[in-house]
């Protein structure tokens, strides 16, 4: 038996799936098509990576 105590970290997933929902209902209302619509889901599901990309590309700055 282990008398190791672990911590479990988390919690991160709920925030993230909410900014996924709340981000398709945006774009999906602001669709004019069904095509719009499926390109707009596909965007709520990517946009937290633009937003990290996009705030290291700016903390650390261009690579040689």
């Amino acid at each position: 038996m282990s008398n190791s105590k672990t911590k479990k970290a988390g919690g991160g997933g709920m925030f993230y799936f909410l900014g996924v929902i709340g981000a398709a209902v945006y774009y999906i209302k602001a669709a004019c098509t069904f095509w719009a619509g499926v390109v707009g889901f596909l965007k709520a599901l990517v946009w937290p990576a633009v937003i990290v990309y996009e705030a290291l590309k700016h903390l650390v700055g261009p690579l040689p």
